[in-house]
């Protein structure tokens, strides 16, 4: 039977052990390079997924992560990631990985191979037709993804699948099937590098995609980030400083006034009378902010 591209031997590692560090050190970037480099092929298919993504969301469902072993930690990067910067409720994203809290002191092991487990953190989860799961294995074949996709189908989810290798069973079931086709591994099998790189990259798009379509990004700022430390207000005030045109000064009294939401600030910024006024244009504009801001300088225009 033939092995799978990321169960492949690198024809370039031969000799690997023999080579200076710098040269190990060369082959194993290159190799990382090449991978990050597949990620291109699957533009279309994740452009797909966070539309599904995006749409989920705004219906109010909930975006659920499965995955084991390095893939699990792939999809833990990019899920924990969403509520600080985009102002993604915690409680809207779900995060399901092969032997739960347990694994992440030891990922090796057989979390991965238990199906029964997947289809039971489904249910825990409590995830319903209008929810979707992504779902990531680096083979395509880990029996805890599979499973998982499986019990999402059922119960009527969309389903994204992201993997590296083509025509394999995760893609069967999925509504959005993302190959990855990285390069054999410069150790074999060792998906925690190339594969897991392409991986880490596609999910950071997708994620990010989804925001800009859910109205989070504005310009390039994180207009819907959640200020809740020293480093994050101060970003918090040069982004409205640097999308309303006024100093810093003036931005943190705005964003005092509107309980810290930059989106609120910057509205407040541009001439809105108070924060209720310009909650309710961002409720109008479903929470983007371009056309509010556009609906509020005409109406201040007309006057």
């Amino acid at each position: 039977m033939a092995l799978t591209r990321t169960e492949q031997h690198n024809d370039k590692a031969w000799g690997l052990d023999e080579r200076s560090p710098v040269d190990v050190l060369r082959l194993l970037h290159e190799a990382q390079l090449e991978a990050a480099a597949s990620v291109v092929q699957a533009m279309q298919s994740i452009a797909e997924a966070s539309i599904i993504a995006a749409t989920t969301l705004a219906s109010g469902g909930r975006l659920a992560y499965a995955a084991a072993g390095s893939s699990g930690l792939m999809a833990m990067a990019d899920a924990l990631e969403l509520p600080g910067t985009y102002g993604i409720a915690p409680d809207r994203v779900v995060i399901l990985l092969a032997g739960g809290v347990a694994s992440l002191n030891r990922l090796a092991g057989t979390y991965e191979d238990d199906a029964s487990q997947a289809a039971n953190d489904i249910s825990a989860a409590g995830l319903v037709a209008g929810d979707c799961l992504i779902a990531i294995s680096a083979s395509g074949t880990t029996p805890y993804a599979l499973a998982a996709i499986d019990e999402a189908k059922k119960r009527g989810l969309k389903v994204i699948s992201i993997a590296n290798n083509c025509g394999v069973p995760m893609f069967e079931k999925a509504d959005v099937a993302i190959a990855l086709e990285t390069p054999a591994e410069m150790v074999a099998g060792s998906t925690r590098m190339g594969a897991g790189t392409a991986q880490k990259i596609a999910l950071n798009l997708l994620s990010t995609l989804m925001a800009v379509q859910l109205g989070h990004v504005h310009d390039g700022y994180m207009v819907n980030l959640v200020a809740d430390n020293i480093k994050l207000r101060e970003r918090a005030t040069r982004i409205v400083s640097a999308i309303s045109a006024c100093d810093e000064s003036r931005a943190a009294k705005l964003l005092k006034a509107s309980g810290g939401s930059v989106k609120l600030a910057i509205l407040l910024a541009a001439g809105a009378e108070n924060a209720e006024n310009a909650s309710n244009l961002l409720e109008s504009n479903q929470q983007r902010l371009r056309p509010a801001l556009s609906e509020l300088k005409e109406g201040l225009g007309s006057r």
